[in-house]
């Protein structure tokens, strides 16, 4: 590092100012690595390369054709990517490029000021593609660093050290955070006007509104989060944490989809949801998910609510938005864990729930038909010893069942005997359905895990959950979960699935086995910190800070007000500090000033470096030795300028006073003989 630093210090100011840039734009692309095409890494990274090359052997840059051809092959190569040059994806790695090539023109000030300017606005399109806490961090320091640069920018004269550039950036930064405060907690969020646009089309780990036997087994292992529950009061037991999401019924052999009913709307079949009991209050923080569900636990009665956004409960009990949710939300809702719904008596639309294509699982239709000869006409009968096959058969849970064929129900009830929860809820569904009971499938997320530090509880993709419900006379719609009959640790709180661990993390699991865990779960207790109060800061939270200063009812024109009445306060602060820092200038300096106006009015001009001594000469020639403002002259200068030990008892407040005093003459007076 001592080797390090003296070759850096060595060598020419240029130099090594372009080195410091070059490093800062290389962090500044390497936060955006993960979001840019493979190829606009690795091209940004050797053009990165090649420039430092040329800055540390002092070489010549590349002419304009090299430029101009670069530029037209990767216009070419961002088109053959994206199929577009506009849009959110392609706008970025069009920036990143013209970034990095900007580089290889930098020989003026104005070059590297084109290049700072670029570099801010690449840092905004970060929260583009992510606004967790890990992301500020490293847009921060990105702006610490050009900040330096540009300060450094601008002391063009002799070679100060970039830890003084630094140190300056960093007093305008502290200076500047009071103002960035006051902006965050009072400017109004307007929708659509606040807020980083979106990509709808673009795809994201989770739920999905179809669902092919293999699907989940993706998010299983992923440990995203996908919610954060906070309770009121006591969470209900984990086994009864079913958070809704699409339900599947229409089933073509390969794939789960919602229902498509030929039945007019008259004869389709109503929610006629009952609940009882006390209800479960809590709150979700939802990750955006680019689709239109909300999640919330079995069941709910009352919308969520939502500032800008419409929602409503489908007939399947799935809370549904106007839009998709492409940032992280935060709503209130209650739910009932006893609850039932859909209709009591038989109805046409039932018959979309025991549908099965032909020519599929023949094995299981005959399954059926042996069922049927041993328990007759008693669906629940029929329920119980199916759910007891699960137990007793030896089937097994298992991330890893291999590769399902044509006839997957075949295939896990008769052959492998072994899946997950879509395998279980599928085959099971199927079964039911050759049992002509009518059944669907519903998909969402289950349990979570409480965080010891805040004590929400996290509901990650991995709790991905697919299960059943069954239609029963008299019940109506009944929820049956064949997956706690084959690993009833996966429903309850003893066994949860978790993503593979890295080297690192297996090995500090093996020195303590609890400290990846609380590492996890004070960094998630910081990242929900974040989310609550800087993500999630909508306008609601604006409105409920007006109340708690008073306002009745707050709207969007009390809280500009209340900005603007910020803005004006500090107006007057930075001016009262503005006259109190000049009243603490250099008292003796600033009534040397006040005498020298005084004297060029009479007729005596003096410049800035004027000393007293001289202007009481030039104040003795004209109106002789004896003159009183020669000698005040001189006492003033006595007063700044003698020895601490000569006895001289006149003070700046007396020579002020003094000042106050004197006779000037008038411009035209007469001068002494």
């Amino acid at each position: 590092m001592k080797k390090l630093h003296q070759s850096l210090t060595s060598l020419p100011r240029e130099t090594r100012d372009t080195l410091f840039l070059l490093a800062v734009i290389g962090w500044v692309v390497f936060l955006q690595v993960g979001h840019i095409p493979w190829w606009c890494g690795l091209l940004t990274a050797g053009v990165l390369a090649w420039r430092t090359t040329l800055t540390l052997r002092g070489l010549p840059l590349p002419g304009w054709p090299w430029r101009i051809g670069l530029l037209a092959l990767l216009l070419g190569a961002t088109w053959a990517t994206h199929s577009t040059i506009l849009g959110r994806d392609a706008g970025v790695t069009l920036i990143v490029v013209l970034l990095a090539l900007k580089t290889l023109e930098m020989r003026a000030k104005r070059d590297a000021f084109v290049i700072f300017f670029l570099s801010f606005f690449m840092l905004l399109t970060h929260f583009f593609y992510s606004q967790t806490l890990l992301t500020a961090a490293g847009i921060l320091i990105a702006l610490m660093a050009l900040l330096t640069a540009l300060v450094n920018a601008h002391m063009p004269v002799g070679r100060p050290s970039l830890g003084q550039a630094a140190r300056i950036a960093g007093g305008m930064a502290l200076m500047g955070a009071p103002i960035m405060l006051v902006l965050f907690l009072l400017f109004p969020r307007l929708s659509p006007l606040w807020g980083t646009p979106g990509d709808d089309a673009a795809g994201r780990s989770g739920l999905s509104n179809s669902m092919r036997v293999g699907q989940i087994a993706q998010l299983v292992l992923d440990d995203n989060i996908a919610l954060r529950v906070k309770f009121e009061g006591p969470p209900p037991p984990q086994g009864q944490l079913y958070f809704r999401g699409p339900v599947l019924s229409d089933f073509d052999g390969a794939e789960w989809r919602p229902v498509r009913s030929g039945f007019p709307d008259a004869l389709a079949l109503p929610p006629d949801l009952v609940v009882s009991g006390e209800a479960v209050r809590y709150e979700v923080t939802m990750e955006a998910n680019r689709r239109p569900w909300l999640f919330l636990l079995e069941a709910a009665t009352q919308a969520p609510e939502l500032p800008g956004v419409r929602v409503r409960m489908t007939r399947e009990l799935q809370w549904i938005t106007d839009r998709p949710i492409g940032t992280l939300v935060r709503y209130q809702a209650q739910s009932h864990t006893s609850f039932r719904h859909g209709p009591l008596e038989p109805a046409v639309a039932l018959q979309d729930h025991i549908e099965l294509p032909p020519g599929f699982n023949p094995r299981t239709l005959a399954l059926a038909q042996d069922l049927r000869r041993l328990h007759g006409s008693n669906n629940t009968a029929l329920i119980n010893a199916v759910l007891d096959r699960l137990r007793t058969g030896g089937y097994t849970y298992t991330l890893e069942p291999g590769v399902y064929g044509q006839h997957t129900a075949d295939e896990f009830w008769f052959d492998r005997r072994q899946g997950f929860c879509e395998h279980i809820a599928s085959s099971f569904v199927v079964l039911m359905r050759a049992l002509d009971i009518p059944a669907r499938i519903v998909t969402g997320y289950q349990g979570g895990e409480v965080n010891g530090v805040d004590g929400f509880w996290t509901v990650r993709q991995r709790d991905a959950h697919a299960w059943a419900e069954v239609w029963l006379q008299g019940q109506g719609w009944v929820r049956v979960d064949p997956t706690s009959a084959v690993s009833p640790g996966r429903i309850g709180s003893l066994q949860r699935l978790t993503a593979p661990e890295g080297v690192l993390a297996g090995a500090l699991r093996n020195l303590n086995p609890t400290l990846i865990t609380q590492m996890r779960e004070v960094w998630e207790a910081v990242n929900n910190r974040w989310s609550q109060w800087v993500l999630n800061y909508t306008q609601g939270r604006q409105l409920d800070l007006l109340k708690s200063l008073g306002f009745q009812s707050p709207n969007w024109t009390d809280l500009v007000t209340v900005l603007l009445g910020v803005v004006v306060l500090a107006s007057l602060i930075g001016a009262g500090w503005t006259l109190w820092e000049r009243q603490q200038h250099d008292p003796w300096l600033r009534l040397l000033r006040r005498a020298r106006s005084r004297l060029n009015a009479v007729g005596i001009p003096s410049a800035d470096h004027t000393p007293p001594r001289e202007l009481a000469r030039q104040v003795q020639q004209r109106w002789g030795p004896q003159a009183d403002i020669a000698q005040w002259l001189l006492r003033l200068e006595a007063q700044r300028y003698s020895r601490p030990d000569s006895g001289n008892p006149i003070s700046l407040a007396a020579l002020q006073r003094e000042f106050r005093q004197l006779a000037w003459p008038r411009k035209n007076s007469t001068p002494a003989s």
